[in-house]
């Protein structure tokens, strides 16, 4: 028997660039049913602020666990993002250069990304640096999709991206790989992590070098420089706990990442960013009965950017310190299984600049409620949250969400949600391009899911279907006026709407995912596409064992996009192929080798940016 699974577009899409159908068909022969592994069912904390399993939740959200991250053979963050339901990517040239998601169309900004419960984004840019991430500081990353400012305050209108850095174990461990490819690229990285008694702790190091390649390619775009733009990046995390008895622990963790990335700037000056991200935590966390646990934590995020081009030095720097003290109880009551979290916030940001804002610091305290409850076939979950800014003032959020399950394999949920984010400080205060009269923006979401589970021909198939809608008002514009004074403004509002489709199916060792997007992020005064964003995008991956290793094929597809509000300047279609392979040579001992765009393919994630051909990098990683 073989399992045949089919993703169907319909005639006429230009998904990956084609106008025909598209019919993609994978054959798992000779894996035998009873070897069809148990589906894991990690423990999620993002989605509701404290430990579920995932099958338990009401949200959209994904895991992308320490393994799928190590056999993807991506470079950077961004691109493997782009690989999970619902997420668009963009680069302004290779791996190591500015890059962002859009996570069911928001804008990256609007994304609220963190690194193991910390802010590091930049408070004068707005978002994330994800290119300065190291993927090798990674343990896992957990994905949720829609507003969540109920949960984590500002920003998170696009949902929450949470990345958490390598833990220490008990048993002894050390793990490295290194590896080799195109454009000169190189990557090293070593860990070791054990523990003894009450004590446990871990050191993960690693460095990255690469030539690069020329970003923009287009001699009329005003910053075209044909070099080389290549970049090298060091980073480290620590981490340490100390037991003091099984219910109560201290913890201390520390992560750094230094990029230094030359870009294009129309001179012949070597132009360059260097980015460094740090993140400081030291927390206690303490049981204080089987019901009642807390956990209370200080530490700081911050991003620093310095530019250096031929037109002088740009430094912005953002410090976020951050303390919290949250209360997870348990409410069970025969036949309601509940519980109830509470958390005190207070976040203090810093921002240093040249040249200098007229005000360069805000404060913002939060208190924040989530109640979830299950009783049969009928589970809940209510979040509040009040975010008190000293810049723009008060702000409550909420959602609300429901779940019932029909039958054992098949459950629909049901959730409403309100978000905002907070004007930048560029947007607020930068001379002579700012309003510090502008307004937070807002979002309100619907959306629906359906989950259903199946065995067919001895696989084991996931489904999962989700549609939502998302208004956000009071969209931050930068604009011109007839004299070229050019300010931001809440002149814009958007509707973000679309449904995702995800498809999981393992036959014994063989693997099978797919996901497609069908969305309509839109200007709703225009009726335009929000930039970068296609109607159609999605993904394909299957891995086959083959000896003792494993093969992996992927393909990744977008319909058409524009690269401007205007929607004149479009960015084609396209669809690339990557493969990739991991063979064992020895006990803890294997090769790796990826290649991506294998096909070569031309296309563009921002105009007149390359993204680097097909290009190959492999290598060897052990883990003992």
């Amino acid at each position: 028997m073989s399992v045949v699974t089919i993703l169907a577009v319909p005639r006429g899409t230009p998904l990956a660039g084609a106008r025909t159908l598209l019919l993609v068909l994978l054959t798992a022969a000779g894996a035998p049913a009873a070897q069809t592994p148990v589906p894991l069912d990690p423990l999620v904390v993002t989605a509701t602020r404290s430990p579920q399993r995932l099958t338990s939740l009401l949200a959209d959200v994904t895991v992308i666990d320490g393994d799928e991250l190590r056999r993807s053979g991506v470079q950077s963050l961004a691109e493997l993002l782009a690989r999970q339901p619902g997420v668009e990517a963009f680069a302004s040239g290779g791996p190591a250069s500015t890059s962002g998601v859009f996570l069911r169309g928001a804008n990256s900004a609007q994304t609220l990304v963190l690194v193991d419960g910390l802010r590091i984004a930049s408070s004068t840019a707005g978002g994330a640096a994800l290119e300065a991430i190291p993927l090798d500081q990674i343990d896992h990353i957990e994905i949720l999709r829609g507003p969540s400012s109920s949960l984590y305050g500002a920003d998170a209108i696009g949902g929450v991206i949470q990345v958490f850095t390598r833990r220490a174990a008990l048993v002894p461990q050390s793990s490295g790989s290194a590896g080799y490819g195109s454009h000169g690229t190189w990557s090293a990285t070593a860990g070791v992590f054990g523990g003894a008694g009450a004590v446990r702790g871990g050191l993960q190091i690693g460095a990255r070098r690469s030539e690069g390649f020329n970003a923009i390619v287009a001699p009329s775009n005003f910053a075209y420089d044909p070099d080389r733009d290549g970049y090298r990046n060091e980073d480290v995390s620590a981490e340490g706990t100390l037991a003091l008895s099984p219910d109560h622990e201290v913890t201390a963790r520390f992560f750094k990442s230094r990029l230094d990335a030359r870009f294009d700037a129309g001179d012949a000056f070597d132009d360059r960013t260097i980015t460094t991200l740090t993140a400081w935590q030291a927390g206690v966390r303490d049981r204080f009965s089987p019901a009642w646990q807390s956990r209370v934590a200080a530490g700081e995020g911050t991003d620093e950017s310095v530019s250096k081009t031929g037109f002088g030095v740009a430094p912005f720097r953002t410090g976020q310190r951050q303390y919290s003290w949250q209360n997870e109880l348990r409410l069970d009551s025969a036949p309601v299984d509940s519980h109830l979290t509470v958390a005190l916030e207070r976040r203090e940001e810093r921002v240093a600049t040249d040249p200098a804002f007229a005000i360069t610091s805000r404060t913002t305290d939060s208190v924040t409620a989530v109640y979830g409850a299950a009783a049969g076939a009928h589970a809940l979950q209510a979040n509040v949250r009040y975010d008190h800014s000293s810049q723009f003032g008060a702000r409550t959020t909420g959602a609300v969400a429901y779940g019932y399950r029909i039958a054992d394999p098949l459950r629909v949920t049901l959730g409403a949600g309100t978000a905002f984010r907070a004007p930048t400080f560029n947007d607020l205060y930068y001379p002579g391009f700012s309003n510090p009269d502008l307004r937070p923006e807002t979002a309100r979401n619907v959306e629906a899911g359906a989950y259903y589970a199946f065995a067919v021909a001895g696989a084991q198939v996931e489904t999962h279907v989700v549609a939502w809608r998302n208004r956000v008002r009071d969209l931050i514009v930068f604009q011109c006026d007839a004299n070229l004074d050019c300010a931001p403004a809440n002149v814009t509002d958007a509707t973000l709407k679309g449904t995702t489709l995800s498809v999981e199916a393992t036959r014994g060792a063989t693997a099978l995912r797919a996901s497609l997007t069908l969305q309509q992020p839109e200007d709703d005064a225009t009726g335009h596409l929000l930039p970068r964003r296609a109607r159609r995008h999605g993904n394909l991956q299957a891995l086959q064992p083959v000896g003792n290793g494993n093969v992996g094929v992927e393909l990744v597809a977008a319909a058409r996009r524009y690269d401007d509000a205007e929607n004149r300047r479009p960015l084609g279609g396209y669809g690339i192929v990557n493969l990739a392979a991991e063979w064992p040579i020895a006990p803890h001992v294997a090769i790796f080798v990826r290649g991506d765009n294998v096909l070569d393919r031309r296309y563009e994630l921002a105009a007149d940016y390359a993204t680097g051909g097909a290009r190959v990098f492999g290598g060897v990683r052990w883990q003992l």
